[in-house]
C-alpha cells in the first residue's frame, strides 16, 4: 500500500493472472478495479475499466461502454444500490458469460502483449 510495485508484488500479480483460480482472479481484478478502494465498483469506475480494456483489445463493439456497463449493473448489481460488491461482482461475473469474457480479456496478457 506504499503506491509502488516492487518485484515481489509484480511477479505474484502475473503468477496470479496467469495460474490462479478463477475465485481468485476475480477477487484480485475487484482489487484493481476499486479505483478508490472503498470496497465497491461503482458505475464510473466500471466505465472506465470498460474503456480502458476497449482501448486495449480494440475491434468493434455492438454496445457503447455506457451501455456494457449500464447492462452490466442491471444484470448484476443484486441490490440496487449503484455499486458492485465484491460478492456482486464475483457472483456476476460467474453467472454472466459476456461480463466473465471481458474481465477475462482485461489481462489477458498474451493479447496485451501483442496488440503492444
Amino acid at each position: 500500500q506504499d503506491g509502488y510495485i516492487d518485484f515481489m508484488e509484480y511477479v505474484a500479480a502475473l503468477s496470479l493472472v496467469l495460474r490462479g483460480k478463477m475465485e481468485q482472479k476475480l477477487r484480485w481484478y475487484f482489487k484493481l478495479y476499486d479505483v478508490d478502494g472503498n470496497g465497491c465498483i461503482d458505475r464510473h469506475e466500471l466505465l472506465n475499466i470498460i474503456k480502458a480494456i476497449r482501448a486495449i483489445n480494440g475491434g468493434d463493439h455492438e454496445t457503447s461502454a455506457e451501455e456494457f456497463t449500464n447492462r452490466v449493473f442491471d444484470r448484476i448489481d443484486v441490490n440496487g444500490d449503484g455499486e458492485l460488491s465484491l460478492d456482486e461482482f464475483v457472483e456476476g461475473a460467474r453467472k454472466d458469460e459476456e461480463f466473465m469474457e471481458v474481465m477475462m480479456k482485461s489481462l489477458d496478457l498474451p493479447h496485451i502483449v501483442a496488440m503492444i
